[in-house]
């Protein structure tokens, strides 16, 4: 091992290489330390305090005298795989629900325990990394107790966009007059500023905003947004170069054309397969896995080549009598024996499935540890599972108010898409006509029904068809009173990443308004990126409600007004017998509250306890998944269903429909 110890030689230059020497003896190491003296090559390593160390290209520490345990960890071999060679950015991404805040927090916290400086970034709105770590979330770094180099940084976009609105404003000077800074702050205030806010916090992490750290680990929103945020530094240097004038919604051009070298630069830094990698995380399912290749393929386009493959939850029974272990373990097999070609060329690391939850520290540390750190533990058996009503009588329930809209929401991966779909075939089932949708970037609903069924209208909301429909009816209605050079300029404007969001937001609202007179069951995108067009509802409402100020607001109904409607509007909320998923949407919950939408009820998907198991790491987990129904039920959830771990995968018509038919009368029995 080649190690390099850069200062001036002074007495603490010399007792570094000591210890290094002597540390190195202890772990039968072989070394070979360079002194650098000249103060070009120790700046050109951008270290500022000697004495400092680089080890394989990375500065591994700086200033001072390195203690005896710091050195040795320069010496503990990494794990391989995923921390072989870790490039400066990693980037964790895949369907929700697989595990993708799990292996990035794994992940940065063995970089910090073998020496690395890290920077753990969420880029998700509804990111669980503060329950996981144990440390309050910010939007600056904040340490983590218990991992020495390790910090942690959420790119919050209630801040992220204040502090854009605050630069924009700054840069029109003392000349703006009080009318045109209100007017430009009104432009500012909808979801487009937000997604561009967030997006120039994560470009400067890429650009040149975090040089205290020697690696940043991203942990993604779900497939469908991060695909959205990792594409934005293509559009918007494309939509800039040669634009003059700036999209109109961001208000001033200035505003977004500072930005410009640092979009550049972060489009540089995502396709440089030396500084960027991208970790497609999955697990041994069918659709995640159909995911991941997807994503695979998108990336590739948008240029970002360096791709490793994640399986996490990998599970093998040991109880070959328990039928749904081995369930489990052969549809898991199913999926990897099927692994699309795409997938297979990258390189592979497989996590097991473990016996516990993922919160903490010393869970996180044993998530990536070898098998045997990883050991199962003894479990109590768990008690037998509530008598929670099923699917059945939910869509009884539902299908007693003749019309309206119900918006299943959760966590990514939870099973919305499922509970959404077979909610709807339950309707029309019950003599109901249905329209079923979806908001999700990565829609799955074609996949999950697998057929046509009569009294069922299935659609998608699809960001670019949207798009192109919004921006033909703005030219058609503004275009006759423009001339040529006015129509240029106005499709230009149009022409804007932002306005996809406004795109979407009308065609949201246009569904939300068809359950007047029928049923509507939109499938919605994960937490944080269906936080964000509720958001817009939100701003559409007041920007509505002032325009109509004193003459005749109380006939205006906007979408806000009827998801506050809990005649017209159910919201059900979807969640897993575990951990973070439940927190996850008790806080959804919690949200949605301050913006006075009550949820109706809670579904508990995929309940191993309700299915029964005796294999030895599944009842390690039936403690945890009891802890969490008695949680919901003791006043999380007003209504809680439950839908127990099917041994058939719930895929098409003919599955769905017996998750919500009623179940057939016994046979009376004669006297």
């Amino acid at each position: 091992m080649r190690i390099k110890v850069l200062g001036p030689g002074c007495s603490k230059c010399h007792s570094t290489v000591g210890f290094i020497e002597r540390a190195a003896r202890e772990a039968r190491i072989e070394v070979e330390i360079i002194k650098v003296e000249q103060p070009d090559e120790i700046k050109a390593h951008g270290v500022h305090a000697t004495p400092a160390v680089v080890i394989e290209g990375q500065v591994v520490h700086s200033g001072g005298v390195p203690s005896h345990d710091e050195v040795m960890t320069w010496f503990k071999p990494l794990l391989a795989g995923i921390l072989g060679h870790p490039t400066r950015h990693l980037f964790f991404t895949g369907k929700g629900g697989v595990g993708k805040t799990s292996l990035s927090a794994a992940t940065a916290l063995a970089l910090a325990d073998a020496g690395r400086r890290v920077l753990l970034v969420s880029t998700d709105a509804a990111s669980n990394l503060d329950e996981m770590l144990g440390v309050e979330l910010r939007n600056t770094p904040v340490p983590v107790p218990g991992a020495t180099r390790l910090s942690v940084l959420n790119i919050d976009p209630d801040n992220a966009a204040e502090s854009y609105r605050q630069r924009v404003l700054a840069q029109m000077g003392t000349v703006a007059t009080a009318q045109e800074l209100s007017t430009v702050r009104e432009q500012l205030s909808g979801a487009c500023t937000t997604e561009i806010a967030s997006f120039d916090e994560f470009s400067s992490l890429l650009a040149d905003g975090a040089q205290a750290w020697d690696h940043i680990v991203f942990d993604t929103a779900p497939t469908g947004h991060t695909l959205r945020l990792l594409s934005l530094p293509k559009a918007w240097t494309g939509f800039l170069d040669g634009n003059d004038r700036g999209a109109s919604c961001l208000g001033p051009h200035s505003g977004l054309k500072m930005q410009e070298a640092r979009f550049k630069a972060a489009l540089d830094a995502l396709s440089d397969p030396g500084k960027t990698t991208v970790v497609l995380v999955t697990r041994p399912d069918h659709g995640a896995i159909a995911e991941a290749a997807r994503t695979s393929i998108e990336l590739r386009e948008l240029g970002l080549n360096n791709q490793r493959l994640a399986i996490n939850g990998v599970f093998h029974a040991s109880d070959r009598s328990d039928e749904v272990a081995c369930a489990i373990e052969q549809l898991g097999q199913q999926a990897l024996d099927a692994l699309p070609a795409s997938l297979r060329e990258l390189p592979q690391d497989q996590v097991p499935l473990r016996a516990f939850d993922t919160v903490g520290l010393p869970a996180l540390r044993a998530l990536l540890a070898p098998e045997t750190a990883a050991a199962v533990p003894s479990a109590a058996p768990a008690r037998a599972a509530c008598a929670l009503p099923g699917l059945a009588a939910l869509a009884d329930e539902l299908a007693a108010s003749g019309h309206g809209l119900i918006m299943v929401m959760g966590k990514g991966g939870v099973g919305k898409t499922t509970i959404a779909a077979a909610l709807a075939v339950g309707l029309v089932q019950r003599g109901q006509t249905v329209h079923l949708s979806t908001t999700d970037p990565a829609a799955h609903l074609a996949g999950t029904l697998e057929g046509e069924l009569p009294g069922l209208k299935v659609s998608r909301i699809d960001p670019k068809v949207e798009t192109q429909r919004y921006i033909d009816k703005i030219m058609a209605a503004k275009a006759p009173q423009l001339d040529a050079q006015e129509q240029a300029l106005l499709l230009e404007d149009l022409q804007s990443p932002c306005t996809e969001e406004v795109a979407v937001f009308h065609a949201f609202s246009r569904i939300v308004s068809e359950g007047r007179s029928a049923f509507v069951v939109l499938d919605t995108a994960p937490t944080g990126h269906s936080m964000l067009l509720m958001d817009a509802t939100g701003a559409y409402h007041r920007q509505m409600t002032r325009e109509f100020e004193g003459r005749g607001a109380g006939r205006v109904v906007t979408p806000l007004m009827r998801l506050q409607d809990a005649q017209y509007t159910k919201i059900i909320l979807v969640t897993l017998p575990e951990v973070i998923p439940v927190s996850q949407a008790a806080a959804l919950q919690e949200d949605l509250r301050r913006a006075h939408i009550e949820p109706h009820a809670w579904v508990l998907n995929k309940s191993v306890l309700a299915a029964g198991t005796s294999d030895p790491l599944l009842q390690a987990r039936l403690a945890g998944e009891q802890r969490q129904i008695d949680r919901m039920s003791a006043g999380l959830a007003q209504r809680l269903y439950a839908l127990p771990w099917l041994l058939v995968p719930p895929v098409g018509l003919g599955e769905l429909s017996k998750l919500v038919s009623a179940p057939k009368p016994a046979p009376a029995v004669a006297a």
